[in-house]
């Protein structure tokens, strides 16, 4: 067994080599990589100690972040070996102990079509004005679609873009647009000041790396309404349960009006997911896209979200998709699996239809692995 590396760098070298997501270093186990989705152990490393834990993570900590971590128990920062990588770091007490996760940030910032995202992205970055939301769960790239859509219109209009992030991952130059890159923690004492700040900044185009509260969400709102591109994450699963969260965060005798300016000022929101590919070499992205016209802004004044996935599936021809329909297309271009999507979806009787209307035949229980059989019980049960 190779003894504790000298510095966590060995490990992240590590990680960016075997071209991994995520690196986990807790006490009582292996350092861990996440490869393609899938967490696997370091077997030349032995388990580590809570004072080696400890000791592997205080040496990349200031004096300051040690004390911030003591006291709140969990820290965010972003972290850099150089020639390596850039990463993004939370180390957090478990069981009175130390862990932490690390997120490998590419140093080069890809293309919409390298990533194999929809032009229609590029189309909301290039909107004047408005608020675009990219949402899904932790891990599902929200971060590398958002770094491509500011890339884009960096490179292509004389813009001052502002991001606020916790922390900053990707790092953009300056091209034809001023890029100015605000850190939660290190350079604003929160999201919902530093908001309220870049309205006095003159910015063109703000980044939000996470909308958590009313305040930041409410400040957003008033920046797409008064002539700014506003681009922000949420962790949810659908383009109608986001209208929803948005508004249900601010108490119910301001909904009304909550309502009134989302429908003006929403451009789009995307949810992404990430999926191992049908070969198991790499993860591709699924994506829902809803556009708002007319009709979807009436839906969302007057608060049936439920009808906004109708919509959706009758105007693909706009760029709209829903999660369905994209896993359908992944699918029939043998891109993914259908045991692949078959986990994924929520409405598996229309992605069966969709399936249908291809000309592939859905795969019987019987053929699905036992687990997922489950998954379609409990899906016909709803």
């Amino acid at each position: 067994m190779t003894p504790q590396p000298f510095s966590i760098d060995t490990l992240l070298e590590r990680a960016a080599t075997a071209d991994a997501s995520d690196l986990h270093v807790t006490s009582g186990s292996a350092p861990l990589l996440r490869i393609r989705g899938k967490l696997a152990p370091l077997d030349d490393f032995e388990a580590f100690t809570p004072e080696q834990t400890r000791d592997l993570l205080y040496r990349i900590l200031s004096t300051e972040q040690q004390k911030r971590l003591e006291i709140d128990r969990q820290i965010d920062f972003s972290y850099s070996v150089p020639g390596v990588a850039r990463f993004r770091v939370n180390v957090f007490f478990q069981r009175d102990s130390l862990a932490a996760a690390f997120r490998l940030v590419p140093q080069l910032i890809k293309s919409a079509g390298e990533l194999g995202l929809p032009e229609v992205l590029l189309q909301l970055a290039r909107e004047p004005r408005g608020l675009v939301l990219v949402t899904g769960p932790t891990g599902s790239g929200k971060s590398t679609t958002l770094a491509t859509m500011i890339d884009s219109i960096n490179e292509s209009r004389p813009m001052h873009i502002v991001t606020i992030e916790d922390p900053i991952e990707f790092l953009h130059q300056h091209k034809t647009s001023v890029v100015n890159q605000r850190e939660v923690g290190a350079d604003a004492k929160g999201f919902a000041e530093a908001l309220r700040g870049a309205l006095r900044q003159d910015p063109d185009v703000i980044l939000v790396g996470e909308m958590r509260d009313l305040e930041t969400i409410s400040t957003a709102l008033t920046a797409a309404e008064t002539g700014h591109l506003v681009l922000a994450t949420l962790h949810t699963q659908s383009a109608p349960s986001t209208i929803d969260r948005v508004i249900d965060v601010f108490p119910a005798a301001q909904q009304g009006q909550v309502r009134m300016q989302l429908a003006a000022s929403l451009q789009g929101v995307v949810t992404q997911t990430l999926l191992p590919s049908a070969d198991g070499r790499r993860r591709v992205p699924a994506l829902e896209v809803l556009l708002p016209d007319d009709a979807v802004r009436n839906l969302i004044r007057q608060g049936k979200t439920e009808q906004i996935y109708s919509v959706m599936q009758t105007n693909t021809t706009r760029g709209m998709q829903t999660m369905e329909q994209c896993l359908a297309d992944l699918v029939v271009r043998r891109v993914i699996s259908q045991e692949t999507a078959f986990h994924v979806t929520s409405r598996r009787e229309e992605f069966d239809a969709l399936l249908a209307r291809s000309g592939i035949a859905r795969q019987t229980d019987e053929h699905l692995p036992e687990a997922l059989r489950g998954l379609r019980v409990a899906g016909a049960a709803q």
